[in-house]
């Protein structure tokens, strides 16, 4: 059994926290370590020069700069010329996509996800117009209910074929918070259409659960570290393999394709300095023993269990997701809409009475909360926490919430 997670002593490493605000709209950002933001101001006030010199300034930098690099790909355990890390996951799959345009050619298909946020969508159509390539949606199961749907193998395997490339999806959904079997999605991929590549956005996930690229058996993986208790950049992942079917955007003197790190191929010069730095420390907050992740699981579902218990008991409340709190099944962003309410306004209501912070809208997924459900931009209200929050902030947050609903 799990150990109980320690709660109290995780929060002393997030000075926000301190504040009257309740976080409650960590999907959107997460607050950040302490041991972070000192680094970046240390970095900037003292080591604010060019990679590269031989003067003993720049070399300190330059070493701060490859700590940084390792420390991210050792996380997700990949190797250091496997990663690069970038302003945004939107950005850094831009760039993915039209490195790769090469290894297509007109006609081919592409299996898109309808329950992605846009990041992993826009710019695969984007290319898939470009190329002449065949777009196939993949809304995935709604055996249970149209507000559920999920990937996995036996909704996937019909839509392969001989002519499918490249397959992407999400991890983690952002508005749903279910959780997808990539490791088993990644093997019937391999099996079935053995020349796809499988590209998968990890944005929602890594909050949460520790990420290993290599068990996964993915292609491509990204997430954001500002959601990931880190300062504003993201990181890519492509495996060596599939860096053989990529067209380097690098300078052409970086040397041989071949022999470039996946930064020289993608990174545009747009992996910044002082945040790159930081990485060390937030890595090293998040590598705990498998026991305490384990507890960190136990303790998002203590969280997420009284927010759906209390939703069910509504009848007006429609739950999107999982309607349950079992972590092997979700994470805990909890997402409804109530009839006879507008989302935006559930939000609001609860703000003017409270200093619980949540949201209300698409969160980016507009393709399944548009296209799918006709919610458009109200969409739904969401609430998202993380292993910071606490089971008194969830009961607080209930209570208001009950009030409102009753007004």
């Amino acid at each position: 059994m799990a150990s109980k997670f320690d709660v109290a002593t995780a929060r002393k490493a997030f000075p926000a926290l301190a504040q009257q605000q309740v976080y409650m709209d960590n999907a959107g950002g997460t607050q950040t370590l302490s041991s972070v933001a000192d680094s970046i101001h240390t970095y900037l006030l003292s080591t604010n020069v060019q990679l590269g010199a031989t003067y003993p300034v720049s070399a300190t930098s330059t070493r701060q700069y490859n700590e940084g690099y390792a420390a991210a790909a050792g996380y997700i355990n990949a190797d250091v010329n496997e990663v690069v890390l970038g302003g945004a996951t939107t950005q850094l799959f831009a760039n993915l996509a039209t490195s790769l345009y090469s290894f297509f050619s007109p006609g081919d298909e592409i299996i898109l996800s309808l329950l992605d946020h846009e990041a992993n969508i826009g710019a695969w159509v984007r290319m898939a117009a470009l190329l002449k390539l065949s777009i196939v949606w993949w809304k995935g199961s709604y055996d249970t209910s149209k507000y559920n749907p999920v990937h996995a193998p036996d909704n996937l395997i019909p839509l392969l074929t001989p002519r499918t490339k490249f397959v992407a999806c999400t991890h983690t959904s952002n508005i749903l918070g279910s959780i997808h079997d990539i490791a088993a999605l990644s093997k019937t991929i391999k099996t079935h259409a053995p020349g796809a590549l499988f590209c998968v956005d990890g944005v929602a996930y890594a909050p949460h659960r520790a990420v290993d690229v290599k068990a996964l058996g993915v292609d491509f993986y990204c997430f954001s570290w500002y959601k990931v208790y880190g300062p504003h950049i993201s990181m890519l992942y492509a495996s060596s393999a599939a860096q053989k079917y990529m067209t380097s955007q690098g300078h052409y003197f970086k040397g041989a394709p071949e022999t470039q790190s996946l930064d020289t191929k993608l990174g545009h010069a747009g992996s910044s300095y002082e945040l790159v730095a930081s990485i060390p420390h937030i890595v090293s907050y998040l590598s705990p023993a498998k026991e305490t992740w384990d507890a960190i699981a136990a303790h998002e579902e203590e969280l997420t269990k009284p927010i759906i218990e209390f939703l069910e008991k509504d009848k007006r409340v429609q739950i999107v997701g999982q309607p349950v709190a079992d972590k092997e099944l979700r994470v805990p962003v909890i997402s409804f809409w109530v009839e006879g309410w507008k989302s935006e306004d559930v939000v609001l209501e609860v703000e003017k009475r409270s200093a619980y912070g949540f949201r209300w809208g698409h969160m980016y997924t507009h393709r399944l909360v548009e296209g799918l459900w006709g919610k458009g931009d109200d969409g739904a209200v969401r609430i998202s926490l993380v292993h910071y929050n606490t089971l008194e902030e969830v009961q607080g947050l209930l209570k208001v919430l009950g009030e409102v609903l009753k007004a």
